[in-house]
């Protein structure tokens, strides 16, 4: 897993009414990094609609919306031996 920040725009998601949730974003920021996943086509959506749909809306009059702190779910790019099959410890 890796932690980043990435354009809303980036990311695929379905629309959800974020409910109360929009004040505690706004008033906060998000507090736990949105789930996304990569596939050929770019980022979607894991777990967070509500908090995606509510930065969404409150991108329109505030910028720093724009741009999200999210936790990329299935990216290998980083991962140790273990993950490519060399289990053995070799000190």
């Amino acid at each position: 897993m890796i932690n980043t920040m990435i354009d809303l725009e980036e990311i695929r998601y379905e629309y959800e009414d974020p409910g109360d949730l929009l004040e505690s974003i706004a008033a906060r920021g998000i507090a736990i990094p949105v789930q996304v996943a990569c596939d050929e086509q770019g980022y979607y959506c894991v777990d967070g609609r509500k908090r995606l749909s509510a930065c969404r809306i409150l991108s329109e009059e505030q910028p720093k919306f724009t741009r999200i702190p999210v936790m990329i779910v299935n990216d290998y790019s980083k991962a140790g031996s273990a993950f490519w099959g060399n289990t053995r410890n070799r000190h």
